[in-house]
């Protein structure tokens, strides 16, 4: 069994430039780096686009050829209402220029069809460049569970299209390893690591609290992540682990140093068990 491989994600260091992001995943042992270049506009967020700050992309592409890290994915190509997908090509292209694989993605509308149909353009978008699209669900957006990915990904049958699980969501949403047994292993190419209170709130407010600041190292929380990776196939683990109070406390380089040396702990006392489905 070869080692896992981790690549560290932009909310767990939030607000850090893609340069700066990708010099503190090199110094704290990851081995690719996962960017939002995507400008998303929300409040106090900061704009990293890569396609229309050139300076930030020389940097960036320094980064890159200084640490010897990949580009694992970029985040978020949100499917909304009054959001075209074409508006994401450009940092599409500037992901493949920088050797980039994936697209993460979610789904914030209600309109099924429309939805469907954004979904296939994006993917079809990413194709161009080589690029997956990995659709991951959220517990407080439109499409919240497996069931709802499995049956988006069906619909569309595009061969770059594939499933993101992310630790939290998938125990949030009351998904189970048996629920896996139904996706076919070829939709598994990365997935977001993390831990978090094995209690699931009840309360939306402290749901989204917890989403964006208070996850747990892994190990920690009260979640069975052993079990959730043995029933998938090795993929890159992208932490996600935001939690406001530790990395106040520790700074973010610390912090980031401290999810990894905790993963892979948990991995050593939990070797992996292979129990993925032949689908």
């Amino acid at each position: 069994m070869t080692q896992p491989q981790f690549s560290l994600a932009y909310l767990t260091v939030l607000n850090t430039p893609p340069p700066e992001m990708t010099y503190m995943a090199s110094r704290a042992g990851y081995d690719f780096v996962s960017l939002r270049p995507i400008y998303m506009g929300l409040p106090g967020e900061p704009n990293f686009s890569l396609a229309k700050n050139k300076v930030l992309l020389r940097d960036t592409k320094t980064a890159l050829k200084d640490t010897g890290l990949q580009l694992l994915d970029i985040e978020l190509a949100r499917i909304a209402d009054g959001i075209d997908p074409s508006q994401y090509e450009p940092e599409m292209e500037v992901a493949a220029e920088l050797g980039g694989r994936h697209v993460l993605s979610s789904i914030w509308t209600d309109n099924k069809a429309e939805a469907i149909e954004k979904f296939a353009k994006l993917c079809d978008l990413a194709a161009q460049y080589g690029l997956t699209v990995e659709l991951e669900y959220v517990p407080i957006a439109s499409v919240s569970n497996l069931a709802g990915v499995m049956d988006v990904l069906n619909t569309v049958n595009k061969a770059n299209a594939g499933l993101m699980i992310d630790i939290h969501h998938f125990h949030r949403a009351h998904d189970t390893v048996e629920d896996l047994k139904k996706v076919p292993k070829e939709w598994f190419r990365f997935l977001h690591l993390c831990d978090a209170p094995g209690v699931i709130p009840s309360d939306r407010d402290e749901m989204v609290r917890i989403v964006r600041e208070a996850r747990s190292y892994v190990g920690e929380g009260g979640i069975d992540v052993a079990s959730i990776i043995n029933s998938i196939p090795q993929v890159p683990y992208s932490i996600e682990l935001p939690n406001k109070r530790q990395s106040e406390l520790l700074g973010y380089e610390e912090f980031a140093r401290r999810c990894l040396v905790t993963a892979k702990e948990y991995f050593a006392k939990h070797p992996r068990q292979e129990k993925v489905n032949s689908y």
